[in-house]
This record gives structure tokens, sequence and C-alpha cells, in this order.
């Protein structure tokens, strides 16, 4: 495997913070109905397109809202579908915007930290949910 075999993309640790007032944060996980799955926002990379970019550009198309990057977060490395695939993170924080089910994303949730962690699909997004924290430095 050589690095132009490697699919680029890019995502968000999407999150808010509580609207209880207690404060804490929620974090946003989107629904994927095409592989039944919870992970943070992400997808990949088009032609010319940097990083960061992609990652404001997928929380939008995927969650409807808005946000602002924060701490860049873990790279995460698989393979999908039998190539190699590395997904950059950042945090960002939600500023504006609403939620429109689509065909990629039908469902959103905004969890507390622990209970996202426990909803996220796959372990290797549930690492990022401890990065954003220490990021956030309310861990």
């Amino acid at each position: 495997m050589n690095g132009a075999d490697t699919v680029l993309a890019a995502g968000c640790v999407l999150w808010r913070r509580s609207p209880y007032g207690d404060g804490g944060i929620e974090i946003c996980l989107v629904h994927r109905p095409k592989y039944d799955d919870w992970s943070h926002p992400k997808g990949k990379l088009k032609r010319g397109e940097d990083a960061l970019g992609a990652a404001m550009r997928e929380v939008r198309e995927e969650t409807g809202h808005r946000c602002v990057p924060g701490a860049r977060l873990p790279t995460a490395r698989y393979l999908a579908n039998g190539r190699p695939k590395e997904v950059t993170y950042w945090a960002a924080e939600m500023t504006s915007g609403s939620f429109a089910a689509g065909a990629e994303v039908d469902r959103i949730v905004w969890l507390p930290p622990a209970a996202a962690r426990n909803r996220l699909t796959h372990p290797r997004d549930r690492a990022l949910v401890d990065a954003l924290m220490q990021a956030l430095h309310t861990a």
C-alpha cells in the first residue's frame, strides 16, 4: 500500500454547551442508514480541498450546523473496503443551524460525553471523545 491508495477524509467532533445550564457539553453524533452506525460527521476530501475545509463542509452537509473549529484531534487510520483511510479530525463548537434528515444522515443526537462514547459504533471514534475532553480541559 502506498500513500496514493489512501482515502483522505476529514471530520469534526461537533460539540455545544449543554442547554441545561449545568456547565457541561453535548456531542453531536450522526446516524448513517447505509451503514446503520453512529459516528462523528466526516467525509472524503474533494479534489483540491484542504482537510479543514472538508471537515467544516461535512459538518454543514451532515448536521445542518455551522461551527467554529478548535483543537486538532488525533487522526484515525483504518481500512475501509480494503483500502487504507485516513481521517483528520478537529474539535468544533456548534454556532448555528438546524438539522434536516437526508439520504446520507437520517438522524442526529446531542449527548453528554459518556453517553456519546457509549453510542458510537466504532471504538476508534470513542478515543476522539476523550481527545475532545482533554482539549477542552473538562475531563
